[in-house]
């Protein structure tokens, strides 16, 4: 017998109340997960780096990968106004070696650079620690295989994949914690690094230095050796130049690290910078070219090591001066635009107030 259709009325308004229920719960958690989820606009910044990159319109010729010693070291815009070199800073707070080896991965999904500048610093660690870093690191990789995999091997304990499928498992108590720039940054966020260059132009000139811990570990971990191993494996599948660095920055490095890397690089034909060597021929002066005491370079600092890293680049490898592609140039120009506006935005606080306030310095969520 053939349904009445005052009954398939019923049965169609029911699955059609029910689609619109479920769509509308969708959105709603949606929201709610955006909502919550840290926004790096403000305060700890450095959170924004990881899917900045996305946002590119040009090709990179040079990708950097690391931690601050990467991201606070080398300034992407100042080596194409003086080479044009375009590059771009994959860098983020505490980045592991494995979550440096997945974001290569990531890279290449979309572009082959001509080489890639690995910043050693991050060998120290032979497994990643601190949920907070990962977050700050994986939280903004779009979603792919690459992705799947750098969550696994970051995971710390009582982290679980679920909570980055649906960040609103690992946020959902910060309703308490929630700020003006929470709301406005909803659906969109500001541009905050510089082709993930972290800008700073205060300084704090270099003084005493706390001691150092002993050296326990001569050699780096077995987890480290392998992603880096498998960072220049991946390198050269691609045909790409492998440049190993170290920003010059004497702190929380050891001698014996420098000879393990310097040893790495002998056995694989690579090229090891330690930029500590240079700081006298870059004119490096830690008296004005950092802005927390000699633990980071600042933009002074920062330009004098992407001056003369950036003459190294063009003299060894075979970049393009984008300066002639015109396509390119135009973007770059209003990178150049932002760039100068940071620097007298930055200036003019530290000329109002004696300090910088924002930018991720002092700076307070309202």
């Amino acid at each position: 017998m053939a349904k009445s259709p005052k009954k398939s009325s019923k049965t169609s308004a029911k699955i059609i109340t029910a689609l619109v229920l479920l769509v509308l719960s969708v959105a709603i958690l949606w929201f709610v997960q955006r909502l919550l989820i840290p926004k790096y606009q403000r305060g700890v910044i450095e959170g924004s780096f990881t899917e900045e990159y996305y946002k590119e319109k040009v090709p990179h010729d040079v990708i950097f990968f690391g931690d601050c010693d990467a991201y606070e070291s080398y300034s992407p815009v100042k080596m194409y106004e003086e080479y044009g070199i375009s590059s771009y800073i994959r860098g983020s707070g505490e980045q592991y070696i494995c979550q440096s080896y997945y974001l290569l991965r990531d890279v290449l999904r979309t572009e082959t650079p001509k080489v890639v500048v690995l910043s050693i610093h991050n060998m120290q660690h032979d497994v990643p620690r601190n949920e907070a870093y990962n977050r700050m690191t994986l939280d903004g990789m779009r979603w792919s295989k690459d992705k799947v995999d750098a969550i696994n091997v970051s995971m710390t304990e009582g982290e679980t994949f679920a909570s980055y499928v649906f960040p609103v498992l690992r946020y959902h108590d910060r309703w308490n914690q929630l700020t003006k720039t929470d709301f406005e940054h909803v659906f969109s966020k500001d541009i905050i690094s510089h082709n993930g260059y972290y800008m700073r132009c205060d300084v704090k000139p270099m003084g005493k230095l706390p001691p150092m811990m002993p050296l326990m570990q001569r050699e780096f971990g077995e987890n480290a050796m392998y992603y880096l191993d498998q960072i220049r494996l991946l390198c050269e599948e691609n045909n790409i130049e492998l440049l190993l660095v170290r920003a010059p920055i004497e702190y929380g490095w050891y001698e014996q690290w420098d000879i393990n890397i310097e040893n790495y690089a002998a056995q694989h034909g690579l090229t090891y910078i330690n930029f500590c060597e240079h700081a006298d021929a870059m004119g490096l002066d830690m008296s004005t070219d950092t802005y927390d005491g000699g633990f980071h370079l600042n933009l002074y600092g920062a330009e004098k090591l992407s001056v003369y890293f950036g003459q190294y680049l063009v003299d060894n490898y075979d970049l393009t001066d984008y300066r002639t592609v015109p396509e390119v140039a135009s973007e770059y120009e209003k990178d150049i635009k932002f760039y100068n506006d940071m620097i007298a935005d930055q200036l003019y606080e530290i000329e109002t107030y004696g300090e910088l306030r924002s930018y991720g310095a002092n700076a307070i969520e309202n």
